[in-house]
């Protein structure tokens, strides 16, 4: 492989990855991998569900702007129940995934049934987790189908639960499931349908890769 085409496959993961909202330590395990030749094999290390409760990050943690502009348009951005998700999204940055489930939790009992708040506390589980969709976290993202079963909303976060799991085809099934729900022109469709194609690029690149005949 020549420098140019490593280039255009690291430059084009690294579009990958930040599209996808993967996590940092992904992001780690590209570049070490790229330097290797092996791209392909980044999605092969996917993290699996301990048999042991999962503990709480201890790295740096942050909110992705562009999952929070996602997170209005599918819910709303001046309600009650975003001021519990801004109050999350503070105690995220400050990396107390704790803090972020109490808050959450906080707001679900005001009011027990927001799509809203329960498809937040999916997502926060999650970082509590280490990344991981938890029981918990599944129950959560659960509840807000239940209460909402035509909303797009709740299937995509818990598809982009599974995409920071490493989990893609679980994650493409509901993102499938969430563009499907997605009314024709509503905001966020065209950001379900970016996902998917690029989601579906990287999976077909780490098959390929795991095809290929060992040296």
């Amino acid at each position: 492989m020549g420098w140019a085409m490593l280039l255009l496959i690291g430059v084009g993961a690294a579009m990958l990855l930040r599209w996808l909202s993967l996590p940092r330590n992904v992001w780690t395990i590209t570049a070490a991998a790229l330097l290797f030749g092996a791209t392909g094999y980044v999605l092969q290390g996917s993290p699996k569900l301990p048999a042991s409760p999962a503990q709480p990050q201890s790295t740096k943690l942050d909110v992705a702007p562009d999952i929070v502009e996602l997170r209005g348009a599918f819910f709303g951005r001046f309600t009650g129940d975003a001021a519990y998700q801004t109050a999350a999204d503070a105690m995220i940055r400050i990396s107390d995934p704790a803090s972020a489930v109490r808050v959450t939790l906080g707001g679900i009992d005001r009011n027990p049934r927001s799509v809203a708040l329960w498809t937040e506390l999916g997502s926060v589980l999650v970082t509590h987790d280490a990344g991981n969709v938890s029981p918990a976290a599944l129950f959560a993202f659960r509840r807000a189908m239940f209460l909402a079963p035509r909303h797009p909303g709740p299937p995509f976060f818990l598809g982009l639960g599974y995409a920071q799991a490493g989990r893609l085809q679980n994650a493409r099934i509901w993102w499938q499931r969430s563009l499907e729900l997605s009314p024709p022109g509503a905001s966020y469709r065209t950001a379900i349908q970016e996902r998917l194609m690029l989601l579906d690029q990287f999976i077909a690149m780490s098959q390929a890769q795991g095809q290929q005949p060992a040296p």
